[in-house]
């Protein structure tokens, strides 16, 4: 202390020189769930998908803010003419993030990106057998099939062969899933015997560098001052607090104490909109709320059933009380603005009392007892689950089900419905690529069951169609087969679509250049505070 004293003292009489003053630039986003995990081929959650963002680059990434697809990892890339080969130009001195174990010793290459899409294809793979896991994206895109081989032509090219045209290739590889991994980290936790480090020490080339992560508290990362495009690192420390509690998020926000955040209440938006000290960015939803009936779960895999259920559902007054303002009634299986989609669809309609006479014309007794899940968190698409379960357990209570609402912390949830464990859920989505095969061929086909496909439900005829509509690329006659695709979905109701939500989203009026994103990320890359 003593010496402390002298050296202020001495600073203070001008006998020393006075350093310049370097304030550091900080942000916090206040976040709303703890992810499962960093490595995103693991994960279909936009929490852990979060998480991941600011370390990880693709080869080809999305605009900021738009669908547009746009060079990262790779520079430039071909395509041959029968569409089965797409090779890719890899950008020159591009450096991986070290951490106090590992410390890189190459640039990214090639090796990189076969090290990243093998160990997702190849069971045996070295490091998948030491680390075992699972890829859901990539398997319920099809992908696990559909890449034939992948080979490098040199350091810096790689070619990816495909046995079937798939018209959505390209925005597929700008997705989360398809981050870039270090073979050279891999091949190091390999023999050090710790391969799962891949998941909780995270190792990209991205514009920020994990720094330690505190489930249900924190995630903290740093400026990589190393980034390949250098003039996007705007921020020096970026850190993730993690809040459950809407409500704790807005506080944080008022108080400065975060200057970013996500999905508030609906309710909380005129009060916010009033704080100057605070702006609202609104974008329409790319999004659908939905309830799944586990169709492999009786009496749920007979059609009648899920008809009854359907038409039970007071949509209109849910939408009302959940989303108010922000929310649009959900008719189909994704959203308006989605190409493709099929506006001569039309619901059922509200009829509880045609519903009592379906389930008991198909043996359902009364008082039947049947489980909805409730998720746990926030989402656009449903911005208050426990309010829409107690408002689906009325309704079903109404034509002669007992409804108990369960729930699970986030991650639990998607890894128990996966598992087929539930009888009704609520969920929903967020496009992640702007193609309509994000959608019908992700959340409803056979290929997706384990993953995405919440329902359970493996239909031959609609598989077919939405398989055929990836396999062209005019785009009149895939929308032809996916609107198709979206009648015989409608007339098998594995789903109740309810909402689309209008996305606000409250950052600081200090914040710069923060964007929207249509797929519901949250990305600081570009982004500054004043």
């Amino acid at each position: 202390m003593r010496h402390a004293t002298l050296l202020a003292t001495l600073l203070g009489l001008g006998l020393l020189p006075q350093a310049p003053t370097l304030l550091a630039k900080n942000l916090v986003f206040c976040s709303e769930g703890s992810p499962a995990g960093f490595d995103t081929a693991q994960y279909t959650s936009a929490t852990d998908n979060d998480a991941a963002e600011p370390i990880y680059n693709r080869l080809v990434e999305f605009e900021r803010g738009g669908t547009a697809v746009q060079p990262a990892l790779a520079t430039a890339w071909q395509v041959s003419e029968d569409g089965l080969r797409y090779t890719f130009q890899l950008r020159e001195g591009v450096k991986f993030h070290g951490n106090k174990d590992f410390t890189p010793s190459r640039d990214f290459n090639a090796d990189d990106v076969l090290f990243t899409f093998q160990r997702m294809l190849d069971r045996q793979h070295p490091f998948r057998k030491a680390y075992p896991t699972e890829f859901p994206y990539f398997v319920s895109m099809g992908l696990d099939k559909n890449i034939a081989h992948i080979e490098k032509s040199g350091p810096l090219s790689v070619t990816f062969t495909l046995n079937t045209v798939d018209a959505a290739f390209i925005q597929n590889l700008a997705m989360s899933f398809a981050s870039i991994l270090s073979a050279e980290y891999a091949d190091y936790l390999l023999a050090q015997g710790r391969p799962s480090d891949i998941n909780q020490k995270p190792i990209g080339t991205g514009p920020f560098m994990f720094q330690r992560y505190q489930k249900d508290s924190q995630i903290r990362y740093k400026g990589n001052k190393d980034y390949w495009a250098a003039q996007e690192v705007k921020i020096d420390n970026l850190v993730f607090s993690i809040n459950i509690d809407p409500s704790v998020r807005i506080q944080k926000l008022r108080r400065n104490e975060c200057q970013v955040t996500l999905h508030p209440r609906p309710a909380d938006l005129p009060t916010l909109k009033a704080d100057s000290s605070l702006q609202i960015l609104q974008k329409p939803g790319f999004n659908l709320g939905y309830i799944a009936y586990n169709t492999q779960h009786p009496p749920f895999d007979r059609l009648e059933v899920r008809q009854a259920m359907d038409m039970a559902v007071n949509k209109q007054a849910i939408v009302q009380a959940v989303y108010q303002e922000a929310g649009q009634l959900a008719v189909n299986a994704m959203p308006p603005t989605q190409w493709s989609y099929d506006d001569s669809i039309e619901d059922a309609g509200f009829d509880p009392d045609k519903a009592r006479a379906l389930l008991k014309a198909a043996g359902v007794e009364e008082g039947t007892e049947v489980t909805l899940w409730a998720m746990p968190v926030q989402r656009p698409y449903n911005p208050n689950a426990k309010l829409m379960a107690e408002m689906l357990q009325a309704d079903w209570g109404k034509v002669g089900l007992k409804v108990r609402i369960v729930s699970y912390e986030w991650g639990e949830y998607l890894k128990r419905m996966k598992n087929g464990e539930h009888d009704i859920a609520l969920i929903g989505w967020t496009g992640d690529n702007g193609d309509p095969d994000n959608w019908l061929g992700t959340l409803y086909s056979c290929d997706a069951i384990g993953s995405n496909n919440y329902s359970q439900w493996c239909d031959q005829e609609y598989d077919t169609l939405v398989k055929q509509a990836k396999q062209v690329t005019d785009r009149e006659q895939r929308t032809a087969l996916y609107q198709q695709a979206q009648q015989r979905l409608k007339q098998q109701v594995p789903i109740t679509p309810v909402a689309h939500s209008t996305v606000n989203q409250p950052i600081s009026a200090k914040v710069v250049d923060f964007k929207v994103s249509p797929f519901g990320r949250n990305d600081f890359s570009g982004v500054s505070v004043d």
